[in-house]
């Protein structure tokens, strides 16, 4: 199969979107959305969020309480008394978006996450929004929410990354299999790196665009003496006109809620109620909102004085893309992205933000005196080749400033450099090359499946062996193959990298996603300017390898995936084990020895094994047909790893052989059927749906 070919299924993906996002019946839903066109634009102010100031020794300790309150979005409803409406939401401390945490460059601070989604009387609340149990998620076995906080972009040991499986239910009740710390043990960030805008956000698996969307993130930001001094020396707006943007797309219901669709309603040949058997709710491909957030406040403005302002933009969406651009011709100016600095600033027209991505810029105010100033947005959904953005759609403006502030005398006027002195570290020579693929594929209920890979052994899931095992304190590129029609942001936990290239190629792509005759097309380009600093997120065309290059110096497990957080929750994601990995890997069931089930059945190497149907609902059936008297033992796991079924070492004779599969007191979600058949192992995913 040629690469052009996977359009095909993107065209389905796309009508799918816009039936269920655009034009879906809510009938079945019993909700009406909010129209964004009632929604107030450029009345509300744009909130600064509180400060955690930790560059001091006094404040090295920090707690962040993950607590469910309302919130004034700015929606523009009002109730019965004249009052605002607010909104259901997740927050840190009490608000949404969390405090900005701000530590200084080789100053450790210790954080402790608490969970504590509980009502007033301290019992666990259920999650604001619909859960797909039939994805690969965080199942724990009492009630609660479970929740883990990474810190996106921070050079951080593994025991306080925030990884998918160290999730933890309120009051740390019931863990994930990866859990050290956060409640009890604070996460330890020793902030060795350079200055630059990290944030944190949620990272629960299976659930991370839900949690995230529930409102758990926020800016950390990482300064140092250096960028202390550019402020002094007023090459740097000072610190009192330095704010962050956190952009992020949401749909709400008439009465103020967040809504997120997950129902597989509607008619025609992409509807998913025709696709197996989906599951209420499913995970959907994308989501993209028609009402703009900004720090938590629908399109608000901010009143601002005629001089230079620091914008420290983020895209906090799940899968939109925003390509950036200010009216009357203004243009932004780019002085640091991911990881901080640039050797030099780069002067914009228009600027592309991927889900995940930071961009730390300025925009000079000083001519503009009683001018009103929008940011414009036209990114296409999915990006790059989707649905055009329209300026008369609502996604279209993002927020506006208004140049009517008085100047302030007591705050010089800044000047940018032309340089910041600051050379970008050499690119080191790398020891290792890597080959791997972005695909799109199918799950069991033809749902889209998103998923990464190596080139030799194709797509692969979460759960997997790891295939991403760099050595310690090894230099390694990564060449990535975007098979796909979309463009995906690709972050790496731990490490900054350097984008060395991107290039068109052609290939054979066979149907588990191994690519083959692979022919560069076309120059090779270095990275857009303004990317060619330190990066930890980028976003690969579709139809381009890039090269990305970084060396891995903390030993432990991390993760990799696509920042769309629908696509990293299902299944997108990939571990990754820097140094000689532990033989205990309690989070991965499938191991190198294993064959697995894929299709209707699996040729043995002593008959055939088939277990049907699958998903199923009450029961399934294992049929096993065996050519000789063979030794059998099977056991049923939940993704965990825990036992849910066993049928111990039995010796059946050559024949057919029927095992019945009974859900009675199983839950609803994804389980492992493992078959050992004499020496050898194989193993089946089931899908148990109600």
């Amino acid at each position: 199969m040629k690469i052009l070919l996977l359009k095909f299924n993107h065209l389905a993906t796309l009508l799918l979107m816009q039936f269920l996002l655009v034009g879906m019946s809510l009938q079945a839903q019993e909700v009406e959305l909010l129209d964004p066109a009632s929604v107030p634009k450029f009345k509300n102010q744009l909130p600064i969020p509180s400060v955690i100031d930790a560059t001091n020794s006094g404040n090295r300790s920090i707690t962040m309480t993950i607590s469910q309150f309302e919130q004034d979005l700015g929606l523009g409803l009002k109730d019965g008394a004249g009052n605002a409406v607010l909104t259901k939401v997740w927050g840190y401390n009490g608000q949404y978006p969390g405090p900005t945490i701000v530590a200084k460059k080789d100053q450790a601070i210790n954080v402790k996450w608490l969970n504590r989604l509980v009502d007033a009387n301290g019992v666990p609340l259920p999650h604001l929004l619909p859960v797909d149990k039939t994805i690969h998620v965080a199942d724990p076995e009492g009630p609660g929410v479970p929740i883990v906080t990474h810190l996106h972009g921070g050079h951080t040991e593994s025991e306080s990354d925030g990884l998918p499986g160290a999730w933890y239910t309120p009051y740390a009740s019931d863990k994930g299999p990866l859990f050290i710390k956060g409640e009890d043990i604070p996460y330890y960030y020793d902030n060795d790196q350079e200055e630059a805008t990290l944030w944190y956000h949620d990272h629960t698996l299976g659930i991370t665009r839900l949690n995230v969307y529930a409102g758990l993130a926020g800016f950390y930001l990482l300064t140092s003496g250096f960028e202390n001094g550019l402020q002094k020396s007023k090459s740097l707006p000072d610190p009192k006109y330095d704010i962050g943007l956190a952009i992020q797309d949401r749909m709400f219901t008439t009465d103020g809620q967040l809504f997120y669709p997950s129902e597989p309603n509607g008619e025609g040949d992409h509807a998913m109620a025709d696709m197996n058997g989906v599951p209420d709710p499913t995970i959907l491909p994308e989501f993209f909102g028609d009402i703009i957030l900004v720090n938590g406040k629908a399109w608000p403005v901010l009143n601002v004085e005629p001089r230079q302002y620091r914008f420290r933009l983020l895209n906090g969406s799940d899968s939109r893309f925003y390509n950036l651009k200010l009216t009357e011709g203004v243009k932004i100016t780019q002085i640091g992205s991911d990881q901080g600095f640039l050797k030099e600033p780069v002067e914009h027209s228009e600027l592309l933000i991927a889900p995940g991505e930071r961009l730390d810029v300025i925009i000079d105010f000083s001519d503009l005196k009683g001018r009103t100033i929008i940011i414009t947005n036209n990114a296409s959904t999915p990006f790059p080749d989707g649905d055009p953005v329209d300026s008369d759609d609502s996604q279209a403006q993002i927020m506006a400033f208004k140049v009517d502030v008085p100047f302030n005398r007591a705050y010089p006027h800044t000047k940018i450099p032309s340089s910041f002195q600051k050379p970008l570290p050499e690119i080191p020579t790398a020891t290792n090359v890597r080959k791997l693929i972005l695909f799109e594929g199918e799950d069991d209920y033809g749902r889209l499946k998103p998923m990464l890979g190596t080139v030799e052994e194709g797509a692969l899931e979460f759960f997997d062996p790891i295939t991403e095992n760099p050595a310690l304190n090894s230099t390694e590129i990564w060449e990535i193959y975007n098979l796909t029609p979309d463009s995906h942001p690709i972050h790496l936990h731990l490490v900054f990298f350097r984008v060395l290239s991107s290039q068109g190629f052609t290939g054979n792509v066979d149907a588990d996603g191994r690519l083959t005759n692979i022919q560069l097309v076309g120059p090779m380009e270095k990275p857009e300017p303004g990317q060619d600093g330190k990066k930890d997120t980028y976003a690969i065309a579709p139809g381009e390898v890039t090269r990305l290059i970084a060396t891995f110096d903390r030993e432990g497990r991390y993760v990799w995936h696509c920042h769309i957080l629908s696509h990293e929750d299902h299944e997108m994601m990939r571990p990754l084990y820097v140094g000689n990995m532990p033989g205990d890997m309690p989070d991965h069931i499938l191991a190198d020895n294993t064959q697995e089930i894929k299709g209707e059945k699996l040729v043995t190497d002593n008959g055939e094994l088939n277990i049907y149907p699958n998903p199923f609902s009450s029961s399934a059936t294992m049929q096993l047909k065996v050519e000789e008297p063979t030794a059998v033992a099977v056991r049923i796991l939940d993704i965990r790893g825990r036992l849910v079924r066993e049928v111990p070492v039995k010796q059946l004779a050559a024949g057919t052989h029927e095992l019945e599969i009974k859900s009675a007191d199983m839950q609803t979600g994804m389980y492992i059927c493992e078959v050992k058949m004499n020496s050898k192992l194989y193993r089946s995913r089931l899908v148990l749906t109600r």
